[in-house]
């Protein structure tokens, strides 16, 4: 190992041989958020592993279990839904869960990684509610009465059913039955009289004009 590398875990280890409970973190033991929001948990450090890399894991925090953590290089790494940013500042670093699922309800920690050393972990449990649960339904208030419902009234203009007949129709086909009658029973006896009259008239006339022929012939 090089001067260099001791000089980084040094400091670390010594604390932890000479002070107990010196790298131990802080923060909230439980956190709750709603399904689709986001959350965040905060845990604080002590300035002797200000240089170390910060992580977020899952219960109980083995390496295969850790979802997200920092670099050397890099003091915000996001993966996935899940980020972490280290803050020298404030001896601080901030886990943020976005779009919970209700899956992402568990027993997480904060951890600090110390070569040569057990990391220093913080247990947080984490609660994800439904959005069903939010939403209570307003009460109705007793002391007040409703307004009475009131339903439309139908309105017509005319009542409904078979449709009035014409009177000018109606009258139509009587006056059609008339006029037949007095066609029948007074104009078509009247025409045939008419005709016997002219030709009764007529008749007579001829008669007397053969008789004048007759002798006209006879006398030549």
């Amino acid at each position: 190992m090089t001067p260099r590398g001791r000089a980084r875990w040094l400091p670390s280890a010594l604390l932890l041989l000479q002070v107990p409970g010196c790298l131990s973190l802080s923060g909230p033991q439980t956190v709750t958020g709603i399904v689709g929001g986001s959350l965040s948990v905060e845990c604080q450090y002590q300035e002797a592993l200000v240089d170390n890399i910060k992580y977020w894991c899952k219960h109980p925090c083995v390496s295969p279990w850790k979802i997200v953590e920092t670099r050397e290089s890099e003091r915000k790494v996001r993966r996935g839904r899940v980020s972490i940013r280290d803050r020298p500042a404030s001896l601080t670093f901030t886990v943020t869960l976005k779009s919970l699922r209700e899956e992402d309800a568990g027993t997480y920690g904060c951890g600090i990684y110390v070569p040569f050393s057990v990391d220093p972990t913080f247990q947080v449990e984490v609660s994800v509610i439904p959005v069903t649960m939010t939403t209570t339904s307003p009460k109705r208030s007793t002391s007040t009465s409703e307004a009475p419902t009131t339903l439309p009234v139908p309105t017509w203009s005319t009542v409904s059913g078979p449709e009035a007949p014409d009177p000018g129709q109606a009258h139509r086909p009587l006056l059609g039955s008339i006029h037949f009658l007095l066609l029948v029973f007074l104009k078509v006896p009247l025409l045939l009289g008419l005709i016997s009259a002219v030709l009764w008239v007529n008749r007579p006339l001829r008669s007397s004009a053969d008789r004048r022929s007759r002798s006209v012939y006879e006398n030549q």
